[in-house]
């Protein structure tokens, strides 16, 4: 009680952040359109929490497998399956929430841990991500708890830290490959090793805590490489380095060219930023880099550079680079943020910091709000960055009207037998369809976009439909019926692609 006591106004405000995150992202949670990986994420642990034997099945696309993991007993319990993947998300950022509060309270006070909280809760870059059923809500979670557990470790030098550490990293690498940064940033946390004070006051007793500390980082990372190597009990281990060609450039790659890919991700970024994180979190940010690097904060640089390290190697090596990549930087980065708006509100000013900080959290709110209120009400007309905007709501990645879909295949079923065929075999058809039709006993078909012999061939004993995106159907199929058609947003060009049901009525 006399802690409740001593901290009831940081946890009145504390309590008010988890109510303004959970309506900031549960509403509407399934308004959005599918993308094409959360179809192959539900879809995968769909068939892994229905057969015991496949529980490694993301090994084959070379994915590690601990968030559909996590997502096959909240299928258990949430009967849409959309809502259900985007729902571990939410939960997963919530983790990131609490990491993102006391790793500011650790690393700078209170006052910053609040600030940044308010942050991650509002920021759209945050909101966005954490209402999709993507790996990049759980890594970020496991990369903000790594950072905390790797200053407390340096500070205190205990084994016991040093294994949970060992646990949280390697949470990470089984969450997303590109968690194994998280390993080769641990040593950067030395800068929070209490070289100076009384604790570590004669030079011998600094030295022998050094190597101690040493140990228990070899410790740590031994962890989390054991937890990795608990994939090779699945198949196709050799998948998880095979498709790091397909992601990321090689050094000799890089020959000759070193800034190829890193200044027009450098083009991407500044495009992303202003948008999704806003010009007054950027500003602000910046402000809290610059206080922190000339402060000289040691606790504040391993913050920074363990955010801005993972943000550079991204930069210059990946191949594909999408804004959803770089989650795991923004925690950091808006603690920091944090940082920079405390710093403001203390500097003395002809009115009261309460007024201060007032007219900062409107600069931060209006923004953020306008944005999130697009994105839990109309999503498409939100401003988002124009490569996220065809990716999610324009393209054949997007999904669309699929559950409608489905819910009227399941009539037919109760009528007569039913096949269905998809163009595609892997990705947004025939996965967002299929996580409706999980147990509805009708057969799904995958097929280039033609209707294949064996569609038309079913015709004998069912009613046989076909799912298409409408710009990907070859022309002149013959013998279709339009049953369904869901438009997609249009594009900026003045195109627009729909997701299409066909009745197959004819053999030829």
């Amino acid at each position: 009680m006399k802690i409740i006591s001593q901290y009831k106004l940081e946890i009145l405000a504390f309590f008010l952040l988890i109510v303004l995150y959970f309506l900031l992202r549960v509403p509407n949670l399934t308004l959005q359109p599918i993308f094409a990986d959360e179809a192959i994420y539900i879809r995968w642990a769909q068939v892994m929490r229905a057969e015991s034997t496949l529980r490694f099945l993301p090994l084959f696309d070379g994915k590690t497998p601990l968030f559909m993991w996590s997502m096959m007993p909240v299928l258990k319990f949430i009967e849409d399956p959309l809502f259900a993947g985007r729902f571990l998300s939410v939960v997963s950022g919530f983790m990131s929430l609490v990491g993102v509060i006391v790793l500011g309270w650790k690393v700078f006070g209170k006052k910053v841990a609040l600030w940044a909280g308010f942050l991650y809760v509002i920021t759209p870059y945050i909101v966005f991500f954490d209402r999709m059923a993507l790996v990049d809500s759980m890594l970020a979670a496991f990369t903000v708890w790594a950072i905390y557990f790797a200053i407390w470790l340096s500070q205190t030098v205990r084994l016991d830290l040093s294994m949970i550490l060992g646990f949280i990293l390697g949470g990470g690498i089984l969450t997303k490959t590109p968690g194994m940064i998280n390993l080769l940033l641990v040593p950067v946390s030395f800068l929070a090793f209490r070289d100076g004070g009384a604790r570590f006051a004669k030079r011998e007793n600094r030295g022998h805590k050094l190597v101690k500390l040493m140990i228990f980082w070899a410790v740590a990372i031994g962890i989390a490489l054991v937890a990795y190597n608990l994939l090779r009990l699945g198949p196709n281990f050799h998948q998880l380095s095979a498709r790091n060609a397909d992601y990321v450039f090689s050094p000799l790659e890089l020959i000759g060219r070193p800034l190829d890919p890193f200044i027009p991700h450098l083009r991407d970024i500044s495009d992303w930023f202003p948008k999704l994180l806003s010009w007054p979190v950027l500003l602000i940010g910046g402000i809290g880099v610059i206080r922190v690097i000339g402060e000289r904060n040691r606790l504040g640089l391993v913050v920074l550079l363990w955010g801005l390290i993972p943000l550079l190697l991204e930069m210059a090596f990946l191949r594909p680079f999408t804004a959803r990549y770089l989650l795991a930087s923004i925690p950091p980065f808006l603690v920091i943020a944090g940082y920079g708006i405390e710093k403001i509100s203390s500097i003395k000013y002809q009115v009261s910091s309460k007024i201060v900080k007032m007219v900062v959290l409107v600069i931060l709110l209006i923004p953020a709000l306008n944005f999130n209120y697009l994105l839990l009400t109309d999503p498409q007309k939100a401003p988002l960055p124009r490569a996220e905007r065809i990716g999610y709501f324009e393209e054949w990645t997007a999904g669309y009207g699929f559950k409608e879909i489905a819910e009227y295949l399941v009539e037919r079923k109760k009528q007569t037998n039913v096949v269905v065929g998809t163009e595609g075999y892997f990705g947004t058809l025939p996965d967002g369809l299929q996580i409706y039709l999980d147990k509805a006993g009708i057969p799904i078909i995958g097929s280039h976009a033609t209707i294949s012999a064996q569609l038309r061939e079913a015709l004998k004993d069912n009613e046989v439909y076909f799912v298409a995106n409408r710009s990907r159907l070859m022309e002149h199929q013959s013998g279709l019926e339009l049953i369904m058609e869901f438009p997609k947003v249009k594009s900026l060009d003045g195109q627009q692609d729909a997701i299409q049901l066909f009745r197959i009525i004819s053999q030829k």
